[in-house]
């Protein structure tokens, strides 16, 4: 049985470029530019499909460009399940754990020069087998 997850953002508000699996339970994202800027991103939306269970995954997003975050404050990363939402009539929600947000070496270069780009990462644990599992930064 594959466990790989499949992402899809393809929809409204939807920014998701890509998705590395780095193992089992770890993949790596890369972000579209934020709309409107001039090649910043902050702003993520993005569904997860193919969810186990009890299963515990590590996103990181790579390619973040504020060099602070409401996540070294505490803040969490908003959650809707659809199962959840189904059984619990819980919508959306903040959740996840181990969540950080720092400077992580990679280096974008613009027309004034390089600048440094950012990772969040965090944890989540999937409650349901096959659910769709929503993540965004904030409402979308």
């Amino acid at each position: 049985m594959d466990k790989t997850l499949i992402f899809e953002s393809r929809f409204e508000s939807g920014n998701l470029a890509a998705a590395l699996k780095v193992n089992e339970n770890d993949y790596y994202l890369a972000l579209q530019n934020d709309v409107n800027t001039s090649g910043n991103t902050q702003w993520f939306f993005f569904r997860v499909s193919n969810t186990k269970a009890y299963s515990q995954v590590r996103f990181s997003m790579l390619n973040l460009c504020k060099p602070d975050s409401l996540y070294n404050e505490g803040m969490k990363v908003l959650v809707y399940s659809e199962k959840h939402a189904q059984e619990k009539d819980i919508g959306w929600h903040r959740s996840g754990t181990k969540i950080a947000y720092y400077a992580n070496g990679i280096r974008k270069d613009n027309c004034k020069g390089y600048k440094t780009l950012y990772s969040m990462t965090f944890n989540y644990e999937f409650e349901y087998n096959d659910d769709n599992v929503y993540f965004a930064y904030c409402y979308p």
